[in-house]
């Protein structure tokens, strides 16, 4: 269980497979903002419900430049079916060896019920044209959250 990447700091580099079987790497996407989400599990109704409020926000996003990727653990199939169920306009990455989520912080300890396992804290990084971590929403609430990506991503837009 690594730290939590602070703003400021480099974002780490990653290459991940996507949901359409190609290489993702973040060096590949500097020079623009960066949206990188990392969620517990495919199709399941926290994770679906902020997969489907980032793809509604696909036009405004692209306004301001910003690329969005999502990272779980699960496989790239998993994440191909997730796409295509939601029409998700966006690449899903696959981390099964929840690497990149370590690297990054968001993969934690978890307290379910009493029952204490290792997973995904759904968390949110909005990473800088420059490869810095601008901002870290380290606990995500779904509800809301796409608007405050948003909102965080204007402001990155009128400080560069």
């Amino acid at each position: 269980m690594g730290d939590w990447i602070e703003p400021g700091q480099k974002a780490p580099a990653f290459t991940l497979t996507a949901d359409d079987g190609r290489k993702v790497r973040l060096a590949d996407l500097a020079g623009n903002p960066v949206v990188l989400y990392f969620y517990p599990k495919d199709d399941t109704p926290g994770c679906t419900k902020e997969a489907c409020a980032f793809r509604d926000l696909k036009t405004e996003l692209q306004k301001l430049g910003a690329k969005l990727l999502g990272v779980s653990p699960d496989d790239v199939a998993s994440h191909s079916r997730f796409r295509d169920k939601y029409e998700l306009n966006f690449p899903l990455l696959a981390d099964p060896d929840h690497a990149v989520a370590e690297k990054y912080g968001a993969w934690r300890e978890k307290n379910m019920y009493g029952n204490k396992s290792m997973g995904v804290q759904r968390s949110t990084y909005l990473i800088d044209p420059q490869g810095k971590v601008a901002r870290v929403w380290k606990r995500v609430q779904v509800d809301g959250h796409d608007q405050q990506v948003l909102d965080a991503l204007n402001e990155l837009e009128t400080r560069t």
